[in-house]
């Protein structure tokens, strides 16, 4: 039996959002799937954040989960913070339907992503490639929008 979690997101001006979690094998990849709304249509960055503390919004969620002390990137990339997950599409809707699955983010184990949160950024990520002074650590993504801490959920 995998271990399942999930993330309700809220945030500011109407964005929010279900993010679910689920890892079937000890050591497999995370599967993530969920949905957004109240976003702007385009590319928002997502990301795994290291704290999952919302005593002052998504701001003291710290930053990007990163056990292993990389540099910002893409999710396919070999050198990313683990809390790396790309971009997600929103369409004109102001909705988004996401399905990532990631090897980076387990659910057990010492680098587990329980009890951090997940985060919607304002802008794209540029995937530590924009060339921009924050392109290595944040991926230039601006503002945080939405966040929710992940929590442990009922196998079903």
């Amino acid at each position: 039996m995998g271990l399942k979690a999930v993330a309700v997101l809220s945030g500011s001006a109407g964005v929010a959002g279900v993010v679910h979690f689920s890892q079937d094998t000890p050591n497999g990849p995370t599967t993530v799937v969920g949905s957004l709304s109240g976003l702007s249509p385009g590319l928002h960055g997502f990301h795994v954040h290291a704290l999952g503390d919302t005593t002052n919004g998504c701001m003291s969620t710290g930053a990007h989960y990163n056990p292993a002390n990389k540099v910002h990137g893409a999710p396919e990339d070999e050198d990313r913070h683990a809390g790396d997950l790309g971009n997600v599409t929103v369409g004109d809707d102001g909705k988004a339907q996401l399905s990532i699955t990631d090897c980076q983010i387990p659910l057990d184990g010492p680098n587990s992503i329980i009890g951090r949160a997940v985060v919607v950024h304002a802008d794209p990520d540029d995937l530590g490639k924009g060339g921009h002074e924050l392109s290595k650590t944040t991926g230039n993504a601006g503002g945080r929008l939405a966040c929710g801490v992940i929590g442990l959920q009922a196998a079903a």
